[in-house]
């Protein structure tokens, strides 16, 4: 049993690894058909779960950023008819799924005041989406679900007596060492590439470190980085800082090329 899971696991490894836009190594075991569909799946739950907003100058101001964010995205993506809906949400938050699919709460709005801050948040959201982290995030948890039945079977096999607290052990590790970290190498990474389409797309990537600070001032305390899914916003903003020389060429070329965002609520 356990030689089969452990074969399983690193014939998954094998065929799964891919490469993620910043040349990072990612494992990726679903299709893209599989992430669509689940990606459509569940923003359908959460148009009916949600309150929309049905303001036509709110929903023109977010459809107007999304659609100069989608035309600079890789044409996998791009030629992907999107989906763009606001929620009455007073969280400050939007997320975007696969399948083309974007949410936004009007909380953001209150807090990203501008077309460029809130083409920071979508797209980083989208980040998320072309840079194929819900697979990779799903294919890691099948993964460790797959590695930790493959302990469990060796610890039984031996009849040994820690077995218990060495599981408990395991998944304290697996949570710590390995989930967490992913998830704010995900953040960061989706960061990096939203900063570069909201540049493409002619965005003032200058305005992605206010956007942060204005997250940062209406925030309340939050847990140690070491134990959060997010980079600190301080962490944020410096890693911003060092990838806007880079930015700023990408939004220089998108202007001179007649990329100027008018998008006013």
């Amino acid at each position: 049993m356990k030689n089969a899971l452990l074969a399983l696991a690193i014939t998954g490894l094998l065929l799964g690894c891919k490469t993620s836009p910043t040349g990072r190594t990612q494992l990726a075991l679903y299709s893209d058909s599989d992430m669509n569909s689940m990606g459509v799946q569940s923003f359908s739950q959460l148009k009916k779960q949600m309150a929309i907003n049905t303001d036509t100058r709110t929903n023109r101001y977010v459809q107007c950023i999304a659609d100069n964010i989608i035309a600079v995205l890789p044409q996998k993506y791009a030629s992907q008819k999107w989906e763009v809906v606001v929620f009455d949400e007073d969280s400050a938050n939007a997320f975007a799924l696969p399948g083309g699919k974007i949410g936004v709460h009007t909380g953001l709005l209150k807090v990203a005041v501008n077309q460029h801050q809130v083409a920071t948040v979508m797209g980083h959201e989208v980040g998320h989406v072309i840079a194929e982290h819900s697979n990779e995030r799903a294919s890691q948890s099948s993964a460790i679900q797959i590695g930790m039945q493959a302990a469990d079977a060796t610890l039984k096999s031996t009849q040994n007596q820690y077995h218990g607290a060495i599981m408990t052990a395991l998944g304290v590790g697996t949570q710590y060492g390995v989930i967490l970290p992913f998830s704010r190498t995900h953040e960061s990474e989706a960061d990096e590439i939203g900063l570069d389409l909201m540049a493409k797309a002619g965005f003032d990537p200058k305005e992605s470190v206010t956007l942060w600070q204005n997250m940062s001032a209406v925030g309340s305390g939050a847990s140690p980085e070491f134990l959060s899914t997010h980079p600190s916003p301080k962490t944020r903003i410096e890693d911003l800082r060092k990838e806007m020389p880079e930015a700023m060429k990408l939004h220089y070329s998108a202007l001179q090329t007649g990329k100027k965002p008018g998008c006013t609520l």
